[in-house]
């Protein structure tokens, strides 16, 4: 049960990061780099996915329609994994 409380966590994070990332690049302010974007991906890539299509931000980026979803895939697996596991 913690591991799904973390993943939400990690997942919402992630939105967190994207949306202040998009209200920073409207404002023409100082941004939140790509690296620390996909790194957030890394833990949280459902909720990067969502803050992509609900801001529309980062969608025209090929690497992030590549990575953002293979996370999302990768991390699906372990959770299936962990989950059938135990």
């Amino acid at each position: 049960m913690d591991f799904f409380i973390a993943l939400l966590i990690t997942n919402f994070i992630s939105y967190i990061i994207f949306g202040i990332d998009k209200t920073k690049a409207e404002k023409k302010e100082w941004r939140i780099s790509e690296k620390t974007l996909i790194f957030s991906s890394l833990f949280g890539p459902l909720g990067a996915f969502i803050a992509m299509y609900t801001f529309n931000h980062k969608t025209k980026k090929l690497k992030f329609n590549i990575l953002v979803p293979l996370l999302g895939i990768v991390q699906l697996s372990i959770i299936i994994y962990i989950y059938t596991a135990y």
